[in-house]
């Protein structure tokens, strides 16, 4: 088992400007970043596009070296350490297999690297085999062209699993993947990461899956992090805005509104806060926050929100109401059976209402996670 923590980590790149060839530097890439993942915990990254995620994995591997701060596996700092040499087993987005060793030889090379003994070799081999399950032996057969994505990635893992690694590092393994073989895929990871109990840092842009593959998440923004904590943490009682609006799908709505005498105040009607809101929100200039679940349609207090459409989502049961207040799109989730109309009154639910800061980012009141939780 093995607890991976960074501390204070800045990692920087130098660019050249074409014109005048003179060197400068890019805003880091990771700025002043520590985080901690327990033993065999996975921890999801996720985070918009250039965040840093990527090069955070990176620098855990040992593919990339930090100007500043260090990283320790347990008590060891590793932050010097050569890649080779830190005991992880990474998996890339696009397999990495060599295209003229079969699964076997795949497996086996790391072996052959480390001038290990045949022997072991083919039972280390047969053991993450067994390890892999059904039809996994198949494989071992087979050149990489001949497999379809699932089944190199089954593949790549293995060969991680195989070296016995300390750390597994996965950088969006099943993103070229199909919809449903990305979900068979997720699921035999999720199973495998159970199984070994190995400490998992995974990045992905897609917020379901972090939900899905990891005990906790990490939010970044501009090479720092924003939050890290369960789904519900971040959901119900974010950091600041960025993360509220950054998790949950649809997103979070996001009103400019006024507080005055108890009252939501807002261009074209207002609401009245229940009493225990209204005494604990100050008066003055804000933003509220509503998510597409948490607006009461058809309140007799309701503002009525212009509907430009409706789209049914039959899997879901639901269908999704989209219009605009104060040239904020708004969507309200409403029953699959919502007959199509012009407007709708709506109103939100306090108990599960936001509000932040009317400049900036800052939390004024998150509902907190709802107790049956």
């Amino acid at each position: 088992m093995t607890r991976v923590r960074l501390e204070n980590i800045v990692k920087e790149y130098d660019s050249v400007d074409q014109v005048t060839l003179t060197g400068y530097k890019n805003p880091p890439a990771l700025h002043d970043v520590s985080l901690e993942i327990k033993d065999g915990e996975t921890m999801s990254i996720v985070g918009p596009s250039g965040c840093g995620k990527s090069t955070m994995l990176k620098v855990v591997a040992g593919l990339e070296f930090p100007q500043k701060g260090h990283i320790f596996y347990n008590d060891f700092d590793i932050t010097q350490i050569k890649p080779q040499d830190r005991g992880v087993g990474m998996v890339f987005q696009d397999y990495a297999l060599y295209p003229t060793m079969k699964g076997k030889g795949n497996l086996a090379y790391y072996f052959e690297m480390h001038e290990q003994s045949k022997e072991e070799m083919e039972v280390r081999v047969k053991q993450t085999a067994k390890l892999m399950g059904v039809d996994f032996e198949l494989l071992l057969s087979r050149l990489p062209d001949t497999l379809s994505g699932g089944e190199k990635q089954r593949v790549a893992i293995a060969r991680c699993i195989v070296r016995d690694p300390l750390v597994f590092l996965m950088d969006e393994p099943i993103v070229n993947l199909d919809a449903k073989r990305r979900e068979q895929t997720r699921i035999e990871i999720k199973k495998l990461l159970r199984k070994f109990t190995i400490t998992t840092l995974y990045v992905t842009h897609d917020q379901q899956e972090a939900v899905f593959m990891g005990d906790r998440i990490t939010v970044m923004r501009n090479g720092s992090i924003e939050q890290v904590g369960t789904f519900d943490d971040l959901y119900y009682s974010p950091a600041n805005l960025f993360v509220a609006t950054f998790i949950g799908t649809p997103p979070l709505n996001v009103l400019s509104v006024e507080i005055t005498d108890g009252h939501v105040i807002m261009q074209g009607g207002r609401w009245q806060l229940p009493p225990g809101l209204a005494n604990a929100i100050q008066s003055g200039k804000m933003r509220l926050g509503v998510r597409p679940e948490g607006w009461q349609l058809n309140a007799p207090d309701g503002i009525f929100l212009p509907i430009s459409h409706i789209e049914r989502i039959p899997t879901e049961r639901a269908a999704f109401i989209h219009g605009s207040l104060l040239e904020s799109h708004v969507i309200a989730v409403a029953s699959l059976e919502q007959p199509e109309i012009n407007r709708i009154a709506i109103t939100p639910d306090w108990e599960r209402v936001y509000f932040f800061e009317a400049e900036g980012e800052g939390v004024i009141h998150t509902p907190g996670v709802p107790d049956f939780f």
